[in-house]
């Protein structure tokens, strides 16, 4: 959640105007990685929106995330090109290396795991994205090792104690 002032830097930045209020969205996810309630209901009241209209936007659009989201968000291809080329098992192996299921957040807000059904990059595939950068043709492997990898620069690795 961010605090007010915060918030007011935002909503500065885009003119308080409230024809801005995706843009408004997107400036408080990348912040926090998720949209608070409260912080939401503060710009609402700010901009003079009517909540309804700010909780319809945010859960329209598949971009903006109402519940807590770890700091690396991992995404799985699982359309046809990548689940011919075996997306599914390397969903499993996503899952078991970060210890949480498809949809989740991990406990310490470390990692958020999402699958989607296309990524645009079909002849990559199997496709994984860890924080916007895509990583092709991928595999159980392969995932494992650059998930170990981040956990490692991150001081959370195997080996670190």
């Amino acid at each position: 959640m961010l605090d007010t002032t915060a918030l007011d830097t935002i909503l500065a930045r885009h003119d308080r105007d409230p024809a801005n209020v995706i843009a408004i969205l997107q400036d408080i996810q990348a912040e926090v990685n998720w949209l608070p309630e409260d912080d939401l209901c503060y710009v609402c009241m700010e901009l003079g929106i009517p909540v309804s209209k700010m909780m319809g936007l945010a859960t329209f659009y598949k971009a903006f995330s109402l519940k807590p989201r770890g700091k690396h968000i991992v995404q799985l291809c699982l359309g046809t090109a990548c689940h011919v080329r075996g997306a599914v098992r390397i969903q499993g192996a996503v899952e078991r290396e970060l210890g949480v299921l498809a949809g989740e957040t991990d406990k310490d807000l470390q990692w958020t795991l999402d699958t989607v059904s296309c990524l645009g990059a079909c002849a990559l595939g199997p496709i994984v994205v860890v924080d916007g950068e895509y990583h092709g043709q991928m595999t159980s492997a392969k995932a494992s090792r650059l998930l170990q990898k981040i956990k490692k620069a991150d001081g959370n690795g195997p080996g670190v104690s």
